[in-house]
């Protein structure tokens, strides 16, 4: 059974303070989450978009390590404004948003301070058109944290580090174009560390989880593909593994999202085996959460639930998800109800 906290959506974009001039918030969402110290602490993702001007559409970014807005106006023919969230050209396209990662803070798990000043920003060639959607794992008491980056070079994930929340690290581009949703195992297995991940494909396959292994948690290979895509089920069109994989006595319990046809996101579990993270023991048959609420159902991007971080609490896990793509939620289930999920 879910427990939805009371204080839902527990952080909105009118709570934000636009970081860039010009822009405004349009969304606070896919929130990365775990213990540190005395307390919670969250890496969430803020959407932010140039304000309307004269009727151009604006394109933040950064060049040179520098944050800049291109303008482009609606009846230039070269360019197809169709979908609100890009600017299609014949050489590529652009963002008309860009994000980046907040730091939040509570002492009791659903009161947030948000501090928009503090967290990972878009700096480098690889983060051109912002940084995304981050994983926490905490391995030998330091916390690492990958994200995605986006550029016209393409979909990374990148690597940071952190020892206080306060300031951050950056390791650079772990896997090449086009990948994301990274989450390392908290703990080695065979003295090799193990990371799961999501490769895009463009020809043949569908976006799923890979596992790889490394001996020092910069360079990745032995790839292998862990969990498909299911016809006709709720994961029929992608899926990506939400957090850190969280050790229990059956197996490591892991939570990931999929996607149908329609587009409706709903979170499901796996269990993999304690010493081969290759094998799958167990998988969810149906989701234990889907968008039903009214602020899931209803926002920037509704029918969505995206978590990208749960934090243990007894025996229940607290997963704090994006909701509609535009506000952080979170849910309070117990263990064994997710357990039970899996045939």
């Amino acid at each position: 059974m879910n427990f939805y906290s009371k204080k839902n959506p527990l952080l909105t974009k009118e709570k934000v303070k636009s970081r860039y001039q010009d822009t405004e918030a349009i969304g606070v969402f896919n929130p990365a989450a775990t213990q540190f110290e005395d307390e919670t602490v969250l890496l969430v993702r803020i959407a932010e978009r140039v304000k309307e001007n004269g009727g151009r559409v604006g394109v933040p970014m950064i060049e040179k390590g520098a944050y800049v807005v291109k303008y482009f106006s609606p009846s230039d023919p070269n360019y197809d404004f169709s979908d609100a969230r890009v600017v299609k050209g014949k050489n590529g396209k652009y963002l008309t948003s860009m994000s980046y990662l907040a730091v939040a803070r509570s002492k009791d798990g659903e009161n947030f301070i948000l501090d928009e000043n503090c967290g990972i920003f878009p700096e480098t060639e690889y983060e051109a058109y912002g940084v995304e959607d981050a994983r926490i794992s905490v391995i030998d008491g330091k916390y690492y944290i990958t994200y995605t980056a986006v550029s016209d070079l393409g979909i990374c994930v990148a690597l940071a580090t952190t020892k206080d929340f306060k300031t951050f690290e950056k390791k650079g581009v772990l896997l090449t174009p086009d990948n994301k949703d990274v989450a390392f195992f908290p703990e080695k297995m065979g003295g090799k560390y193990y990371m799961l991940h999501r490769p895009s494909t463009s020809e043949f396959g569908k976006p799923e989880a890979w596992l790889a292994q490394s001996s020092d948690m910069l360079e990745w290979g032995r790839h292998v593909r862990v969990l498909g895509v299911r016809k006709d089920r709720w994961d029929s069109e992608r899926l990506g593994v939400c957090s850190a994989p969280i050790k229990t006595e059956d197996g490591w319990l892991t939570l990931y999202h999929g996607a149908d046809k329609n587009n409706r996101y709903c979170v499901g579990a796996i269990l993999l085996d304690r010493n081969d993270p290759s094998k799958v023991l167990k998988r969810s048959a149906k989701p234990f959460l889907e968008p039903i609420n009214d602020y899931e159902q209803n926002g920037f991007f509704g029918g969505v639930v995206f978590p990208c971080g749960a934090v243990k609490n007894g025996d229940s896990l607290w997963i704090y998800y994006g909701a509609a793509d535009d506000k952080v939620c979170l849910v309070k289930t117990p263990i064994k109800d997710i357990l039970d999920t899996l045939v």
